[in-house]
Order: C-alpha cells, then sequence, then structure tokens
C-alpha cells in the first residue's frame, strides 16, 4: 500500500474513516492490495455478488442503480475515507447499485472474509449502522429546495475539492463523468432546471459537456456556492 491513508481525514466529520478512528481504518488498508481505476471505469456492478468491498482512497464515485421500469436512479457520490460494496458483504447478498469513478480513482481492495473478520474483531457494526444512516440523511439534504444555481454549485464545489484533494484553487482543471440527467436526479429538479444553472455557472469556469463536467477554478466557484438562496 501506498501513503493514501496518511491523508487528512474529510474535515465534514462524515466519512467512514473518521468515524471507525485512524487506527481501525489504517488496519483496514493493511490488509488490502490496491488498484487504480479511469474515470468512467465501473468499480463494482449492480447484480454482482458481495465478494468484496473498496477503500476508496483518492478520486470520487458514484454509486447509482438501474430500477425495475428500466431507469438509472443516481443515489450518492463517494470521496476518500469511504467504503464501497459493504451493505453486500454484511448481509451476504447481491449489490444492489453499481459505482463508477468520476474522476480517476485508487482503491483498497479487501476480500469479503477479510473485511468480516476486521469487522468482527475491531467491534465495527455499530460504527456501520451509524454510517448508513449518515448518508440516508446527506441524501436527503441534497434535495432541499433554494436557488438551484447555488446548489448546483455547492454540489460540483463538493465533487471538486474531493476530487482534487489539496489541489490549488486556479490552474488546474477538475474533470467530473456526470450528465445534467444525474445532476437534475441528485439534486430533486429538472434537467432543464440544471441546464439553466451549468449555462449561469459558465461564467464561473465551469464548462459542461455532454457527459462530463468541467471545473476550472475552485475559488469562483465557490462563490457561486455562497450566493444568497432563496
Amino acid at each position: 500500500m501506498t501513503d493514501h491513508g496518511r491523508h487528512a481525514p474529510d474535515p465534514s466529520g462524515r466519512t467512514l474513516r473518521h468515524l471507525m478512528g485512524e487506527p481501525a481504518w489504517t488496519g483496514l488498508l493493511a490488509e488490502a492490495f490496491e488498484r487504480r481505476h479511469p474515470i468512467g471505469a465501473t468499480l463494482l456492478r449492480q447484480g454482482e455478488p458481495g465478494t468484496h468491498v473498496l477503500a476508496l482512497l483518492a478520486g470520487v464515485a458514484k454509486v447509482s442503480r438501474r430500477e425495475r421500469d428500466g431507469n438509472v436512479r443516481l443515489l450518492a457520490f463517494r470521496g476518500p475515507g469511504e467504503l464501497l460494496g459493504e451493505v453486500a458483504v454484511l448481509d451476504d447478498g447481491a449489490r444492489s447499485a453499481s459505482v463508477q469513478a468520476i474522476s480517476d480513482c485508487t482503491v483498497a481492495v479487501l476480500t469479503k472474509d477479510v473485511f468480516l473478520r476486521l469487522v468482527a474483531e475491531r467491534e465495527l457494526f455499530p460504527v456501520m449502522v451509524r454510517y448508513a444512516m449518515g448518508r440516508l440523511r446527506e441524501s436527503d439534504l441534497a434535495r432541499t429546495g433554494g436557488d438551484v444555481v447555488p446548489r448546483l454549485a455547492a454540489a460540483l464545489l463538493a465533487l471538486a475539492d474531493l476530487s482534487a484533494g489539496t489541489a490549488p484553487a486556479r490552474g488546474r482543471r477538475i474533470d467530473l463523468a456526470l450528465t445534467r440527467d444525474e445532476l437534475a436526479q441528485h439534486l430533486g429538479v429538472s434537467r432543464n432546471t440544471v441546464t439553466a444553472a451549468l449555462t449561469a455557472l459558465a461564467a464561473h469556469r465551469v464548462e459542461a459537456g455532454r457527459k462530463s463536467i468541467a471545473v476550472h477554478d475552485l475559488t469562483a466557484l465557490r462563490r457561486a456556492a455562497t450566493a444568497p438562496r432563496d
């Protein structure tokens, strides 16, 4: 393993790494092996058995689920310090969602047996429940009302910060593999509303492609995210 485990925890305090503490997180990584995935790669696939979990060390991933009617729903975003695929391992079932990289990602892979042993040895089951409940609340908050432009800017800023780590505010382009439909699902608004908001954010150096969003200036985006809401 590399030194990803030494990076400072997410200041929000909501990552699993923060909840379980550095000793437990480091213990997980000590028994894992590392993989790198390019932007757009599928890290976990819905319907497959839960044979392993991934600890996200760098980059940002999206969690999505194909519903019975064929529509795909964006459920969440995950960044460094998070686990991916732990539910299917803990309940011994199939994966209920797919996970794709929306930036270049580095993960630590833990087999099912190793992960379950570590969770039992370190008495982490209560932490896992708390983590799951926090993620449900986070998903609800993303869909709260108000001016869509600062809400979208705040969402993109959070994703860019996760993807870039400690990258400088200026001079570095950050690419996120996201569509307008996915952003609309995340914010609980229409696709046309997201398109209009992205047009407004162009002045803040946000570039919207057909299947990706590029952030050119975190400082400018931060100003848009902190604008007064309705």
